[in-house]
């Protein structure tokens, strides 16, 4: 009777702890990146943060999809200006998002981009980060997407500023990211 009652109530515990298991808090400035960073880029290698951040740092931008999101295509071809202004300054660029690779590579062949794309399959490190966008339910194209972020991370893996917004609509110009990485 206990066993059957025990399991009676962990069922739909268990049913609400795997519908928000990706509820994390958003990653906060001076916290460390997850230490299980893993990626794969456009080309399907595999990415740890160590192989993404240059000498000070990395500039790591969260977008929703290079293949169907007309505002992350816009922001992605915006940010091509930025990869020689931060690397005088000792960062590189990159930018993460559900995307499969294949995605990635067209998105990047077509547009010519000079910084690193990674996919996050499963969205796991969307997740780790607390990036995860939670209006979209399991059956929509767009569920893992993550709310547009851009952060300055040192070379430390240590968040050092956060530009986010609750309107995908809405992204930093590259005046404000590079403000951002100056102001670290």
């Amino acid at each position: 009777m206990r066993l059957a009652l025990s399991l009676a109530l962990a069922a739909p515990l268990a049913a609400a702890v795997a519908t928000v298991a990706y509820a994390a808090q958003p990653i906060a400035v001076g916290a460390h990146v997850p230490a299980n960073f893993a990626a794969v880029d456009s080309a399907g290698k595999p990415r740890s943060f160590a192989s993404i951040a240059g000498k000070k740092g990395v500039v790591l931008i969260f977008f929703r999809s290079a293949k169907w999101c007309p505002y992350c295509q816009a922001q992605l071809k915006d940010i091509r200006a930025l990869p020689a202004q931060l690397a005088h300054r000792g960062y590189t660029l990159a930018a993460i998002s559900y995307d499969a690779p294949e995605s990635l590579a067209s998105f990047a062949d077509r547009q010519q981009v000079n910084y690193t794309l990674l996919s996050d399959g499963g969205s796991k490190m969307i997740d780790a980060f607390g990036l995860r966008d939670p209006q979209y339910p399991k059956d929509s194209f767009a569920y893992g997407v993550p709310k547009a972020t851009v952060l300055v991370i040192g070379n430390d893996g240590v968040i050092k500023r956060k530009l986010t917004t609750e309107d995908y609509k809405i992204r930093p110009s590259n005046d404000k990211i590079l403000a951002a990485v100056d102001a670290g």
